[in-house]
């Protein structure tokens, strides 16, 4: 459980990519939860994500939302201009937005490579950039937060090309951090490990293979807690991170002290 108090993110306006997935929406849960004011985006039609948020009770006076696609530049704009709009600045953009499949990368089709690096890195990208000259032309401190992910260090089997992408985030995020220091934007990253949604925990589920490996690739011993990226997040988010920018948060309970496969 997060430990900071309820009301750490009040001054905070967040937008976030990739909010309705597995983890993101444990991550948007907690973010409202410190009184954040949050811009939701994912694929979703309006429509279908206003009734999904609606059900999880999400405050429409501190969290709204707008689909749009993180590989096409005008989207990422008006996906920051909707955030301007409606909250009347912007401080964090939590670039979240991935995907992955699992494949020997032999298999890997050009049009799969494509995909994965377009949404995870190019998509990343265009949304940074445009919350980045946002924030410089309103003359305003800001924020910007990549999900990476442990494997951007560490070779895990049949997951190359997402392995490549979030390599190539952190040095992305290393790259903004450099240059945009000197206008006060942060730039930083949470690189989780296996976490306990989606994917990997169908695998986890259903692939005796793949949990003994996975078992023996995590030193805690158990998957990954999804709200524990939330809460990196939410650190992150705050002023307790003041001082940190150009920094991987590692929050992957030791897989990435040695690789095991």
């Amino acid at each position: 459980m997060a430990t900071f108090g309820p009301d750490c993110l009040r001054s905070q306006k967040i937008l976030i990519t990739g909010g309705l997935g597995g983890i993101g929406e444990v991550i948007v849960e907690r973010l409202l939860g410190h009184s954040a004011r949050v811009l939701v985006s994912d694929i979703l039609p309006e429509a279908e994500a206003s009734k999904l948020m609606h059900q999880k009770g999400w405050s429409q006076d501190r969290c709204c939302y707008c689909q749009a696609d993180v590989r096409k530049s005008l989207d990422a704009q008006r996906l920051v201009e909707t955030a301007l709009t409606s909250f009347g600045g912007l401080d964090v953009a939590l670039c979240h937005a991935g995907i992955v499949c699992s494949k020997p990368i032999l298999s890997v089709q050009e049009d799969e490579w494509a995909a994965i690096l377009d949404v995870n890195l190019k998509g990343a990208f265009l949304v940074a950039q445009a919350a980045a000259g946002a924030m410089i032309r309103d003359g305003r401190r800001g924020n910007i937060i990549f999900t990476s992910s442990w494997v951007q260090d560490v070779p895990w089997p049949e997951i190359t090309p997402y392995s490549v992408s979030k390599s190539g985030m952190k040095m992305l995020m290393r790259g903004m951090a450099r240059e945009l220091a000197s206008y006060n934007i942060r730039v930083n990253a949470v690189a989780p490990g296996i976490v306990a949604v989606g994917m990997a925990k169908r695998q986890w589920d259903t692939e005796p293979g793949y949990r003994r490996r996975a078992e023996r690739a995590i030193p805690l011993g158990y998957m990954q807690p999804p709200e524990s990226v939330a809460d990196a997040c939410v650190f992150l988010c705050s002023d307790a991170s003041s001082y940190m920018t150009g920094a991987t948060l590692l929050v992957d309970g030791g897989c990435s002290l040695y690789p095991m496969d």
